[in-house]
């Protein structure tokens, strides 16, 4: 696969709907060509310490935020026509399913591939965490949990494994 849409999403809470930030990385003919990041105001607008503790952020952080239809506006045009690769899409897809859903827009039924499924296929038994799949592939992840950091771990992996 040389052209998707790497995509990771941070929630405040437990529900699917809390997105409060997401990262996208653009791969066209196996290069990166763009990248997208943004903190997102959550729905419901509660942070909790789990999700605080693990992605680093708090309400104080998107107060000010925009709303997902108006970051997902400026997100759409950059992935038309690509498929969406995520580690553990069984998590960002049900997000981005969840928050359309919630804001009564219209969902394209994007294409979506996992990391997380094939690094399992590719390297049966241990722990497939994206930065341990990263560094497998040869990719340094910093800054583990911030969304943008994780979609260009995501999208190293696919590059190597998809």
């Amino acid at each position: 696969m040389k052209d998707f849409a790497a995509i990771d999403f941070e929630t405040a809470n437990f529900e699917r709907t809390s997105v409060c930030s997401v990262g996208v990385v653009i791969v066209r003919d196996g290069k990166k060509v763009d990248q997208f990041y943004s903190l997102i105001h959550p729905e419901p607008d509660y942070y909790n310490y789990v999700c605080s503790s693990v992605n680093g952020l708090c309400r104080e952080d998107t107060e000010e935020a925009p709303i997902f239809p108006d970051v997902w506006k400026q997100i759409e045009p950059k992935i038309e026509g690509l498929p969406l690769v995520a580690h553990n899409k069984a998590f960002d897809e049900t997000c981005l399913k969840a928050v359309f859903r919630m804001y009564q827009m219209d969902y394209p039924d994007y294409p979506f591939y996992c990391t997380l499924i094939k690094s399992r296929q590719v390297w049966p038994g241990g722990h497939h965490n994206l930065d341990i799949i990263a560094e497998r592939c040869g990719y340094d992840l910093k800054n583990h949990h911030h969304a943008l950091a994780d979609a260009e771990a995501c999208a190293a992996i696919a590059l190597k494994i998809l």
